[in-house]
């Protein structure tokens, strides 16, 4: 399937942020958004085919007008299933663009990928003056139940984030198990999950970012031991990008660890940057 799905938000003096739904093409399907406190506008993406299947092609465009503030999530984990032979290697493209003084939260739940799948999943990010982005995101080792770890045939991810058209974050990742062995002490070792997360606003000052990645550096937990399949401590690393954001990243063999720590920087970095708590998507409770 060639799915697109086009968002727009617009801030209005009455009703906060408004979306407007420009174009929407199977498997792609927004019901609705849910105001969100602070005029802000709360949207679950929904993907109608249960996955993401070989051979698809799937986009997606969101644009926020001045002042449009944003929290768009999923409906559940995002699922690339085995393609068939033949299939060309499913694909996903994202583009979002931040008009002045916009804020989007982007919180969705894993990317999980089947025994066999091929998959490329590519973003860009376009901050205005004064836009402020916070980005979250965790790769599952497979349907790990099923003894599914690293089966995948290969991943390609790709993220781009710019502000005022000067790049400040490139991030590709080429994953190919059966190549390149994730299990390698070089690579992931014995942790399964990885987390990232990006806080950006065009314009900060560069204390801004200082501050901030000292305090979320001091959440971090010394490891008391190695990362092992039995212990849940997750690695962290944190650093200020070349200007206007930090990356956070973390690796653990469990999923629930990772995404905790993800939640908790997040809830600091959105309080430490906007004065106002963090306020996760209604479907977690």
């Amino acid at each position: 399937m060639h799915g697109r799905l086009d968002l727009a938000f617009e801030k209005t003096s009455t009703s906060g942020t408004v979306l407007h739904i420009r174009r929407q093409e199977p498997p792609w399907r927004v019901l609705r958004a849910f105001p969100s406190g602070a005029g802000q506008a709360l949207v679950h993406l929904h993907n109608t085919s249960g996955g993401v299947l070989g051979g698809d092609r799937l986009e997606l465009h969101v644009d926020l007008s001045p002042g449009a503030r944003v929290q768009l999530t999923t409906t559940g984990a995002t699922r690339v299933y085995r393609p068939r032979t033949d299939d060309a290697p499913a694909q996903s493209t994202a583009h979002f663009n931040l008009a002045e003084n916009s804020l989007l939260e982007l919180l969705p739940d894993a990317l999980i990928p089947y025994r066999g799948c091929r998959f490329t999943q590519s973003a860009t990010v376009n901050l205005a003056p004064g836009a402020a982005l916070f980005w979250w995101e965790l790769l599952a080792p497979g349907r790990e139940a099923s003894g599914e770890v690293f089966a995948f045939e290969q991943l390609h991810l790709e993220i781009a984030i710019r502000a005022g058209g000067v790049p400040i974050a490139l991030d590709r990742m080429l994953l190919d198990p059966q190549l390149r062995p994730l299990a390698s002490p070089a690579r992931l070792g014995s942790c399964r999950y990885l987390g990232t997360l990006y806080v950006c606003r065009a314009g900060e000052p560069a204390a801004t970012w200082q501050r901030l990645e000292e305090q979320l550096a001091s959440q971090i937990e010394p490891p008391a031991r190695p990362c092992t399949e039995t212990t849940d401590r997750v690695i962290w690393g944190i650093s200020s990008l070349v200007r206007d954001g930090v990356v956070v990243r973390g690796m653990a063999p469990s999923g629930a660890a990772v995404t905790q720590g993800l939640r908790e920087f997040w809830r600091a970095a959105r309080l430490l940057l906007t004065g106002e708590p963090a306020s996760l998507p209604r479907k977690v409770y």
